[in-house]
C-alpha cells in the first residue's frame, strides 16, 4: 500500500511539474536594449500549430507618436504602412523541443526582418533574432495588466 501511495504521489508531482511549466503564449513586455525601458507589449499566440506574436500596446517615449505606422518596413511587405499596434511582428515559429524556431521577427522601428528563435528561461522569454551568422538576444518579461 505504501509503494502505491508513493507511486501516486510521484505521479502527482510529475504531472504538477508539467502543468506548472510556463507557456510562451500570453503577453510579454519588451525592453529597449539601449535605454532599458519598456517598449511594447507583445501577445504570443498559437494558430494552426505555429506561434505568432502581435503588438498589443506601445510605451512611446515623450514626443514620439503613440500610434506609429511602419514606414521603415519594406514596401513589398504586407505590414508596410500598417499601424504597429495590432501588427504581427513574430510569425511562423514551430515548437522544436524546448525552443520555438523556423519563423521570423520584424523590428518595425527599423523595418528589418530577422530569423527568430525563442525559449523560456527563468520565467522570462528569450527572443533571439539572426541576421546571417550574427544574432541579438532580448529578454521579454511577463506582462500582467
Amino acid at each position: 500500500m505504501k509503494a502505491q501511495k508513493n507511486f501516486f504521489l510521484a505521479l502527482f508531482f510529475l504531472g504538477a511539474g508539467f502543468s506548472a511549466q510556463a507557456q510562451i503564449t500570453g503577453r510579454w513586455k519588451t525592453i529597449d536594449d539601449a535605454s532599458g525601458k519598456p517598449r511594447s507589449v507583445v501577445e504570443i499566440f498559437e494558430r494552426g500549430g505555429k506561434y505568432f506574436g502581435k503588438v498589443v500596446s506601445i510605451f512611446p517615449s515623450p514626443g514620439k507618436d503613440p500610434d506609429p505606422i511602419c514606414t521603415a518596413c519594406d514596401p513589398s511587405d504586407s505590414r508596410y504602412k500598417m499601424k504597429v499596434k495590432g501588427m504581427e511582428i513574430v510569425r511562423n515559429l514551430k515548437k522544436d523541443g524546448r525552443e520555438y524556431s523556423g519563423g521570423d521577427i520584424l523590428d518595425p522601428q527599423i523595418g528589418k526582418i530577422y530569423r527568430c528563435k525563442i525559449w523560456l528561461e527563468d520565467n522570462t522569454l528569450k527572443v533571439r533574432g539572426y541576421l546571417g551568422p550574427f544574432f541579438r538576444t532580448q529578454t521579454w518579461l511577463p506582462y500582467k495588466e
